[in-house]
């Protein structure tokens, strides 16, 4: 936050030359290509919504709550002074208030009201609360997902979904039925089993009806105060899904018990976790022996989630730059309009435009299942794949176009830095989802058709991206695809997806500019800003400013 009339004659040198905070810049309407892609993508009805939302998150008041919340990470109490058997974690106000934020304005709710294009709606409002703290969007992503593997229990759904589809945080660590609205985590991982979820050695006792018991370990159990978590437990027919609640249906606390809490590279303001159970009680949600096939549909809006967070990430990290070089000069210029750095620049903002306009193309699949389901299946882990893997990326290059004051822990990149690897992880790992692709494309065969189907309405609109796209027909001989060359698939659909999503929804300049700087063999390059493509930087730079 802006401090009040800073001193800046100082008694050896006058403070000029730096660029004015961040901040109070509505990260919505000054998004150009955010504004593109939802309105593109059927959500024009959200615009005036999403401004208003814009607002807030770009607000001085909100980046400081983000400084305070990771500069106070999470706390866990396992007991209280007497003794009692506590497993709670203390959050700073300011986590609260965030969480308040972004509750309110339905990042989990809207979706399952109804409301047009909800999906579009739902990621724009991650895109823009990522920007300004990212460890929320973990409870507040995995609320919005739960609802879709609870329709497999429709008595639990129609129990806990109007708690979770409220927009009013209630933090109260309390029985739910005492509660005006509810979170919910998941928890799934183990220690000897990490993605192969079916090595899981937690079991579920049956104790009557579709309740259980269970004892076990979760190694990974974010945001451990919601009220309520999906995970996943032995039976003897086999994995299956259960709601595990933070109480039992007598009001007492339940066996849910927090062992510690993970100290993280990244996301500090959020609490992860290992947790076990030891004779806790839960709902089954689903069939026995089905809980993997339970829990994808939330895995799925999960992965949704964090694609549209790599590419708000990138957004956030690539304004960053922008502000900085935009303010400060060198060598009697303005760095924005050094050649060398404008190179740099255009080349983060074309990559951070090709992973929104995927993004939200993927949204509004999402909002279209009836009719884009087979594209959905195979484009989401493909997105996935690459988006996230490219955000680290682009996070470092912004990161250096602030020269050492990037390094500096009082401004936003060392926090946007530690927080880009996650999205790649999370969810499945770059040679989980890569294998989760061969397995679209076995099972469901019509998921290739789709997804070329969306390449090719882009064709011949750029030489370079006609190539690519002949190129591509190598991977649909018998043979080609296998675990060894998935990633490598995965890298070159991604890369037309994106060319093909850019072309529906941004100007010609910065369609042709990706298509040369990441299609074209002769000069395209590793680094940003190193390509030799022919390109528009000053167009392309003019469009992403944040003015």
């Amino acid at each position: 936050m802006t401090h009040f009339r800073p001193a800046a004659d100082l008694e050896t040198h006058d403070v000029t030359n730096q660029p004015p905070p961040f901040e109070e810049v509505n990260i919505f309407k000054t998004d150009t290509a955010l504004k593109g892609a939802v309105e593109k993508n059927a959500g024009a009805f959200h615009v005036k919504h999403l401004s208003s939302f814009g607002a807030k998150c770009g607000s001085a008041q909100a980046i400081e709550w983000s400084r305070q919340a990771n500069k106070n990470p999470p706390q866990l109490k396992s007991f209280d002074h007497y003794g009692h058997r506590l497993d709670e974690v203390e959050f700073h106000p300011a986590y609260h208030k965030l969480m308040a934020l972004g509750i309110a304005a339905g990042i989990a709710a809207h979706l399952w009201s109804g409301i047009e294009a909800g999906h579009v709606r739902h990621s724009a409002h991650l895109y823009l609360m990522g920007q300004t703290d990212g460890g929320v969007c973990c409870p507040m992503s995995m609320t919005f997902a739960a609802a879709a593997a609870l329709q497999h229990e429709p008595a639990l759904a129609d129990e806990w979904n109007p708690r979770l589809s409220a927009t009013k945080y209630d933090p109260r660590f309390l029985p739910v039925t005492e509660k005006t609205a509810a979170t919910m985590g998941m928890a799934m991982t183990e220690k000897q089993g990490g993605s192969d979820i079916r090595a899981n050695a937690t079991r579920a006792n049956p104790i009557g009806g579709d309740e259980y018991e269970l004892v076990g370990h979760k190694w990974f159990c974010s945001a451990p105060m919601c009220d309520a978590f999906l995970t996943l437990a032995q039976t003897d027919a086999g994995v299956t899904c259960f709601l595990v609640p933070r109480w039992r249906p007598d009001g007492t606390r339940n066996a849910f018990h927090i062992m510690r809490l993970k100290d993280k590279l990244g996301d500090r303001s959020n609490a992860s976790s290992e947790i076990e159970y030891h004779g806790a009680y839960a709902r089954r949600v689903g069939e026995e022996g089905r809980g993997v096939r339970t829990i994808i549909d939330m895995v799925q809006y999960t992965r949704l989630d964090c694609v549209v967070g790599s590419a708000g990430g990138m957004r956030a990290a690539t304004v960053q730059a922008l502000w900085h070089t935009q303010h400060r000069s060198a060598f009697q210029k303005k760095l924005i309009d050094q050649p060398a750095m404008a190179m740099v620049l255009a080349d983060l903002v074309l990559e951070t435009e090709a992973a929104t306009a995927l993004a939200f193309r993927l949204a509004r699949a999402f909002d279209s299942p009836k009719t884009d389901a087979a594209f959905m299946r195979l484009a989401t882990p493909i997105a996935k794949y690459w988006v996230c893997k490219r955000q680290p990326g682009v996070v470092y290059e912004a990161l250096e176009c602030h020269g050492g004051a990037g390094f500096v822990e009082e401004g936003a990149m060392p926090r946007l830095f530690r927080s880009s690897p996650l999205n790649a992880i999370w969810e499945g790992s770059g040679n989980v989802i890569a294998l989760d692709i061969l397995r679209a494309l076995a099972r469901e065969p019509d998921s290739l058709e789709a997804v070329v189907a969306e390449i090719n309405m882009a064709k011949g609109a750029n030489a370079h991206l006609d190539s690519h796209i002949t190129a591509l027909d190598r991977w649909f001989q018998p043979g080609a695809l296998n675990e060894i060359t998935a990633r490598r698939f995965a890298e070159e659909m991604a890369l037309a997806l994106e060319a093909a999503a850019l072309h529906a929804s941004a100007p010609d300049f910065v369609f042709d500019g990706f298509c040369n700087a990441r299609l074209d063999d002769e000069n395209k390059s590793f680094a940003y800003g190193a390509a030799t493509a022919k390109l528009d930087p000053r167009a392309i730079i003019d469009r992403a400013l944040p003015n």
